[in-house]
């Protein structure tokens, strides 16, 4: 193709993408499809010859969107929002087209220095303190990192080779190996699967603490923990506490956490990737209070901040914990400035890094902080809307307190019902939900994702839910009528044949 050629393929693919965008509401969320699929439509072996653009994006609709599951769609509930917006998508439009590999400041000036500004912007919108910002006289700073996973992994390395640091200089005779087996890591039994995961590929082992009614971790629950580790003789090295838990949006309490995790010298990472975004607003930001002793702080742009995947920010209080811990020098990497601005090869686990903080920069400056909030905002509201809905239907109840755009519901009775419930739902893929646990109930969690979500998508997710469940209910009621048929008749010919036997016995004792 020449260059005309491919301005007109890109023109049409941006018409395609606004089109896709206002078709949403109309496409089944969910995909029918088998596994496989795509092996059937598609040939073996690439193509030897150039094709057409058209035919291309002609095959884009008719063999990849039907295997598509669509995160963007106003009756997508399930998980958290993966966020979207156009200019995001503009940006990383840009972004790929620069191209730049942004692993030290010569590599690209204006990657790092526009992730140093974006970063210290949503930082100081966060209401994070000071000493979580880029600064000239200070030693910590953000980064735009892949996911809470890297986050928390990341985290948890660095603050591995720093206790390991720390107990050597207390105690030079033990070996560095030795010193790393006794490391042991903490967290809520909400968090989540990455948390854990982290500590897998860490090889650190990561306790899964017990939390209170309301699914928040306690400080005389970790306290509990790090003193048995103590005795036995391991090193307590790293808590991760959750703002906002996968399962319920639960909330850790980190004003008695912090203190302990200070008192033990150990790293405390927050992990806020979805209610995190919240907190642009001041009137939910009460629920990190704590949140200034923590070491290390992370939220997910990607998730309610309309900037698309991948954006997770993580700040951190003394950046010297990661150079420490990751900075591999070689002569390629050098020039002459080094030093001046922070080298983020050095504060993540890959040398690569793309210009994420343009579509970050694109996002804050049109939406500004007032669009950012009423998102938020508007989210929330729909989410009580639908928990208004289930409240008015005594056949259903709420299991949690419902404070972000998360309510987690169920049927009441026997938790195969809600997981019938779920079944039914997915099977017809019109809305998405995915189901959690709450102690020993099976919930349904219904998340306000899209930014498309408007009230009709509120209300129609709600009609499809109620009519399921009238049908579900009025199948088991039938089950039971029969069951209760059944076993009255078996209870008549039990009583017929106890009558027969009785008029046999008379009988004979007549003869």
């Amino acid at each position: 193709m020449n260059t005309s050629e491919f301005v007109e393929f890109a023109k049409a693919t941006i018409d395609y993408v606004a089109d896709y965008t206002d078709s949403l509401r109309s496409r089944n969320v969910l995909p029918d499809v088998e596994p496989g699929y795509l092996s059937k439509l598609l040939p073996n072996e690439a193509p030897e010859k150039s094709e057409k653009w058209q035919e291309v994006l002609k095959d884009v609709e008719q063999y990849i969107m039907p295997g598509i599951t669509h995160w963007n769609s106003p009756h997508f509930h399930a998980y958290f929002p993966t966020a979207n917006s156009y200019p995001a998508t503009v940006a990383e439009i840009l972004s790929s087209a620069i191209g730049c590999i942004g692993f030290n400041w010569i590599a690209s000036p204006a990657c790092t220095e526009l992730e140093v500004i974006t970063c210290n912007w949503l930082g100081k919108l966060l209401g994070l303190p000071d000493e979580f910002l880029n600064s000239k006289n200070g030693t910590g700073g953000g980064i735009i990192q892949g996911s809470a996973s890297e986050c928390t992994f990341l985290c948890l390395l660095a603050a591995k080779e720093h206790t390991t640091r720390r107990i050597k200089l207390l105690h030079p005779e033990m070996e560095e190996n030795h010193i790393k087996s006794k490391l042991v890591a903490y967290t809520s039994n909400q968090s989540n699967s990455s948390v854990e995961k982290a500590g897998i590929l860490g090889s650190m082992p990561m306790r899964l603490l017990p939390v209170d009614d309301k699914c928040s971790l306690r400080g005389e629950t970790l306290k509990k923990a790090i003193q048995e580790d103590l005795e036995k003789g391991f090193i307590p090295c790293y808590v991760v506490a959750t703002l906002g838990t996968t399962g319920t949006c639960a909330f850790d309490n980190i004003d008695e956490i912090a203190p302990i995790c200070k008192e033990h010298n150990i790293w405390l990472h927050i992990d806020a990737a979805y209610a995190g975004a919240a907190f642009i607003c001041p009137e939910f930001r009460h629920l990190m209070s704590g949140a200034q002793y923590a070491d290390s702080f992370n939220v997910n742009a990607h998730k309610w901040l309309l900037t698309n995947f991948d954006a997770s920010v993580m700040w951190v209080k003394d950046s010297r914990r990661l150079t420490e811990a990751f900075s591999v020098n070689r002569i390629y990497l050098t020039y002459d400035k080094q030093g001046l601005v922070p080298d983020y090869r050095d504060w993540q686990i890959p040398l690569g890094r793309r210009f994420r903080s343009l579509k970050l920069w694109f996002v804050m400056r049109i939406y500004g902080v007032q669009g950012l909030q009423e998102n938020i905002r508007r989210t929330i509201k729909l989410a009580q809307l639908f928990e208004k809905y289930v409240r008015s239907d005594n056949r259903f109840e709420i299991v949690t307190e419902v404070i972000m755009g998360l309510v987690c519901f169920r049927i009441k009775g026997d938790n195969s019902l809600t997981r019938e419930l779920l079944d039914r739902l997915q099977n017809r893929k019109q809305i998405y939900l995915v189901v959690g646990t709450y102690q020993t109930k099976l919930v349904a969690r219904f998340v306000v994702c899209s930014r498309l979500c408007q009230e009709e998508d509120i209300t129609f997710a709600w009609n499809k839910i109620s009519s399921l469940t009238s049908e579900i209910l009025e199948e088991k009621l039938h089950k039971e009528s029969m069951a209760n048929i059944i076993k009255s008749t078996d209870d008549i010919a039990t009583r017929i044949e106890s009558l027969n036997l009785e008029s046999k016995k008379n009988s004979q004792k007549i003869l």
